[in-house]
């Protein structure tokens, strides 16, 4: 990656051709909305990753899922959703960051 985070351990997610050298890391500091970044442990992006992009936005909360995978809005349920809905009530409610 090219955000100085390396990726951990095997992915099947392989990269070529024109978005090898794509990389939009450095416009993520554009980014003023509240936004939620979400990070699980069995995910296959590094969830410490998801965690930095959560500082690289200028209102960035960041959301871990302990048991949660890929998909951790199946196999953490309770963690996303209660995150999801706390993030979606504190930004209705005028915050731009929320911390869990």
């Amino acid at each position: 990656m090219k955000s100085g985070i390396d990726q951990k351990g095997p992915s099947e997610f392989g990269i070529s051709g024109r978005l090898e050298k794509w990389d939009r890391s450095k416009d993520l500091n554009k980014i003023k909305v509240p936004t939620l970044v979400i990070g699980a442990r069995y995910d296959t992006m590094d969830p410490e990753h998801m965690k930095w992009m959560a500082t690289q936005v200028q209102n960035g909360s960041y959301l871990f899922c302990p048991n949660g995978s890929h998909m951790c809005m199946y196999d953490d349920q309770e963690t996303y959703f209660k995150g999801l809905i706390k993030f979606i009530k504190e930004v209705d409610a005028g915050k731009k960051k929320v911390e869990f």
